[in-house]
């Protein structure tokens, strides 16, 4: 695509039409088109399903209006969106083994909860037998079964990640790029738009949970700082990789373990290994996102938005 951009202001003004969108569309069954009220919360989330599609496609369709360039092959917009066929492999795997450093003390907690479970069987006279190990590994699958016909599951590991990084990363962060931001720039600039989507829980809570307007905007706030944080990182994996499978798995992985366990009442080894995590996370962060590892190759390619050439 030609090397020419459009204002600051356009990029801006865009991303926060895609954000209110993205919210916006949400009510619109009950407000704009009068619809009755969804009789369960299948129907309710089924139809938020629905919303947060027609929403992520029509982010699709305006940003491949405003992006500068003549060509509008398929081909070439899947790549500015970073949706890829190439390195999967990498854009799996170093995503979330780099994320699950953060998630270092959760781990733990995690098998420290199990080995107590063992030894507790063991303690009442239970032996590890194949039975017993075929029954933990029913018990496993029938989670899953469990998991996958689920629809709360559905929204937090499959809708909401991949709607969500569509709109605010596929779209957002090559208009920000092709606007004239820096890459750093962008990687905080982004995350607000991102908070912008998720202010809807604000009345969400204070409505319908009945939570008193304080505990309403503690609940909203950390909320949104936790949103903050994410998306700053999500951007930077998208701006290192080019690719969206890389924040798009980190997401799933976030929302599946939930808030990082940072201490451990009784088992210090959980806030040691929290604090070996993070430390680890910062020394291997720009090593594991290196665009050579998710990319064929680096130099003079067409990587318009700058994430083969940033460094």
């Amino acid at each position: 695509m030609e090397e020419e951009g459009f204002s600051k202001a356009t990029a801006v003004i865009a991303c926060t039409a895609m954000a209110l969108l993205y919210v916006a569309i949400l009510y619109a069954p009950t407000l704009i088109l009068r619809l009755p009220p969804p009789p369960s919360l299948k129907s309710f989330l089924i139809r938020r399903f629905l919303c947060a599609a027609i929403s992520s496609i029509v982010s699709l369709l305006v940003c491949a209006l405003i992006l500068p360039g003549r060509s509008r092959e398929a081909s070439i917009l899947f790549g500015v969106y970073g949706i890829r066929v190439d390195h999967i492999w990498e854009a799996i795997v170093f995503p979330v083994s780099l994320t699950s450093l953060m998630y270092a003390g959760s781990l733990v907690h995690k098998s420290v909860l199990l080995a107590d479970s063992w030894r507790q069987n063991l303690n009442d006279g239970e032996d590890f037998s194949f039975e017993w190990a075929k029954s933990v590994v029913q018990e496993f699958l029938d989670s899953i079964i469990s998991v996958a016909s689920n629809v709360l599951a559905w929204r937090n590991y499959v809708v909401a990640p991949l709607t969500e990084e569509l709109v605010f990363r596929a779209c957002m962060i090559p208009l920000l790029l092709c606007g004239g931001f820096k890459p750093y720039t962008v990687i905080y600039l982004c995350p607000i738009f991102f908070s912008l989507a998720h202010l809807n829980h604000l009345m969400e809570f204070y409505s319908k949970q009945n939570y008193s307007l304080v505990k309403t905007a503690v609940v909203v706030g950390l909320q949104l700082g936790y949103t903050v944080i994410f998306g700053s990182y999500a951007s930077f994996l998208f701006i290192r990789t080019g690719h969206l499978l890389a924040p798009l798995v980190a997401h799933i992985f976030c929302n599946f373990m939930g808030l990082p366990v940072l201490f451990s009442r009784r088992k210090g080894m959980v806030s040691v290994s929290f604090v070996a995590g993070a430390v680890g996370f910062i020394l291997v962060l720009f090593t594991m996102t290196r665009p050579e590892l998710y990319n064929y190759r680096v130099d003079n390619c067409k990587c318009w938005h700058g994430y083969c050439s940033w460094s």
